[in-house]
């Protein structure tokens, strides 16, 4: 008793404030990184730190995504309901990492290199997306997450009726599956981060798949 009068408190009272400065901390990492950079202090951004801040952007993304995935099987397990109340604040985390990702993409990469020219930075980005497979899969699975962020509040809930929004939100799952492959094909060589990223997922999307048979299996009570 004592223990689950522990765990309600901490539902209720530090569950969002903890995910939230959780959801941060890379964040604050990257900026305190980028404050010693440019301060002339040593920091961890490398000899590349455009390249770095990619990388790194990218991956906390993928990383909080497929957090969002993991919510789902850990509510069922642990039968933890309050860990629902921050499902959607560990998606839009995801989303404005994501966003963050690729404003560093576009504005320390392309714009820089093409001049400052807004004109030369869209020349490059279409340049890219025709040419570079990871870039296509990147790009498609940011606009599919779009849509998601822009909807992940009661008002949009109320708006559009629980069925349209929960098909709406099942496009998480073919953009974490971009996700990953975006983030493989990036990859130069045969790198353990793409392999481990994609079994969670399979593992995740496993679950759903093996919840969704079981299901569909039980027989329907019979009317009376």
């Amino acid at each position: 008793m004592a223990k689950s009068a522990v765990l309600r408190t901490f539902g209720r009272h530090w569950l969002k404030p903890l995910t939230f400065w959780l959801l941060a901390l890379p964040g604050l990492w990257l900026i305190w990184q980028w404050g010693l950079l440019l301060s002339g202090m040593p920091n961890r951004l490398g000899f590349n730190p455009i390249e770095t801040t990619h990388h790194f952007l990218g991956d906390t993304a993928l990383r909080i995504l497929l957090v969002t995935l993991a919510v789902t099987p850990f509510r069922d397990i642990t039968r933890w309901l309050p860990i629902m109340k921050v499902r959607r604040r560990i998606g839009l985390a995801a989303f404005w990492y994501a966003f963050a990702h690729v404003a560093a993409y576009l504005g320390l990469d392309l714009f820089i290199a093409a001049g400052m020219s807004l004109p030369g930075m869209l020349a490059g980005l279409w340049e890219d997306v025709a040419k570079r497979i990871y870039i296509t899969l990147g790009m498609v699975a940011f606009i599919l997450l779009i849509p998601l962020a822009v909807t992940s509040f009661n008002t949009a809930i109320r708006a559009l009726g629980p069925q349209l929004w929960q098909r709406i939100h099942w496009a998480i799952y073919p953009l974490a599956i971009l996700a990953v492959l975006h983030h493989g094909f990036m990859e130069k060589g045969n790198q353990p981060g793409p392999w481990i990223h994609g079994a969670i997922l399979a593992i995740l999307l496993g679950y759903r798949l093996v919840r969704t048979a079981r299901r569909r299996s039980q027989p329907k009570p019979s009317a009376s």
